[in-house]
């Protein structure tokens, strides 16, 4: 990767907010930013000691140019404007964060919830739209229109680009957590994208210290990252074959602090029931099965989701054992979901059924776009097809 990937991969969100808030306009903004880029390959290296700041100034600089063209007085206007703009230094800040006014902006609800996630995902994180096609598991025509269509309805019901006044923010966050959650899991092959999550889920909680989700999808960001580096080495490590001491133990610290602190609210969510059950697989040697089916018994009701009935069957099959957990992955209705013919495979794997794991496994192999988790679920079919049965 070269100095302009790194950079582009860590920075892109950065420089379209800030280019959003000074021009008003989404699609200038990007396109800005990516002659700032393209500019950066021409003239990089010597890399400048701020990365960050220089493709930010030189996109504005080209905004400026843009507008010196045309003579319109708008034109003019905005070009006065952009030239007043202080420092990079100064526009970008602990208190005055851009991203996060950005993702309001992408999260309003005159957008579906598709739109909303796809446009973060392109305007924070980065990710091309056939990246993003990838990830919702459709066309890359069908994303591509998507967004378009995402971007032109916030330019016609000109919608600001502000966090709302108090009384809309709740309101509004249920979308937000949802899509900052989503922006992290797009985090498992990019860890830029999931420290920018967690970045998020801290500005969050700052802007809203009662709401009881927005601690617990913190922490429950915290967990999963925590367990980042045993999680892949050489490839995707299950969780009872981790090397625990490879675990973050000053994020395992931080997510159980938020988790307690949500039980003391005794406000239950669906993030603070998922942090909760994080916080019981990275407490003590061994996870507590028991306490995490509870758990997953309590999320069932809280969001009744086809997702969750299939992640409490794992647990279920460490309690009732993986006949039980056949039953009722057998009646779950996902069958483009790779996860689901994943579990499937193990539990058939674990009943001795071998060709119908091995036929599951490669199933799931099919429908994995991470290599690491395609990686993984190909050696299981292999172990299974041979007659060794896997670990």
């Amino acid at each position: 990767m070269t100095e302009v990937d790194r950079v582009f991969r860590e920075e892109y969100g950065r420089a379209v907010s800030v280019l959003v808030r000074l021009l008003g306009d989404i699609d200038l903004a990007e396109e800005m930013v990516a002659e700032a880029f393209v500019e950066a390959v021409r003239r990089w290296p010597p890399v400048p000691p701020s990365p960050a700041g220089w493709i930010i100034t030189t996109a504005r600089h080209k905004a400026v140019d843009r507008h010196r063209r045309e003579s319109t007085r708008d034109a003019r206007q905005a070009e006065a404007a952009l030239l007043a703009e202080p420092s990079v230094t100064e526009e970008v800040g602990p208190v005055r964060d851009d991203r996060l006014r950005l993702i309001f902006t992408c999260c309003h609800p005159a957008l579906n919830r598709a739109a909303q996630v796809a446009l973060t995902l392109r305007l924070l994180g980065g990710l091309t739209t056939p990246e993003i096609a990838r990830a919702f598991l459709v066309p890359e025509a069908t994303m591509a229109q998507r967004i378009v269509r995402a971007k032109g309805k916030i330019r016609a019901a000109r919608i600001p680009y502000r966090v709302p006044h108090e009384a809309d923010l709740p309101e509004r966050l249920r979308s937000v957590l949802a899509v900052v959650y989503l922006v992290f899991n797009q985090g498992q092959e990019r860890p830029d994208l999931a420290a920018e999550a967690i970045r998020l889920g801290r500005q969050l909680l700052e802007l809203m210290p009662d709401e009881p989700e927005a601690r617990g999808l913190l922490a429950l960001m915290l967990l999963t990252e925590a367990r980042r580096a045993a999680r892949t080495d050489g490839g995707l490590v299950p969780l009872d074959r981790q090397d625990r001491s490879r675990w973050d133990a000053e994020l395992i610290t931080e997510g159980h602090d938020l988790v307690r602190q949500c039980l003391r609210r005794a406000q239950p969510g669906p993030y603070q029931v998922q942090a909760a059950i994080q916080a019981v697989h990275t407490d003590g040697a061994a996870t507590d099965w028991v306490q995490v089916l509870a758990l997953y018994d309590q999320l069932l009701v809280l969001n009744p989701t086809p997702v969750v009935a299939l992640n409490r069957a794992v647990a279920l099959a460490e309690v009732e054992g993986p006949a039980v957990a056949l039953t009722v992955v057998e009646g779950l209705e996902l069958p483009d979901y790779a996860p689901l013919h994943a579990v499937r495979a193990d539990l058939l794997r674990r009943l001795g059924r071998s060709a119908e794991a091995a036929d599951a496994y490669g199933r799931a192999a099919a429908l994995t776009v991470n290599a690491d988790e395609r990686g993984f679920l190909e050696a299981r079919r292999a172990s299974v097809t041979s007659g060794s049965g896997g670990p």
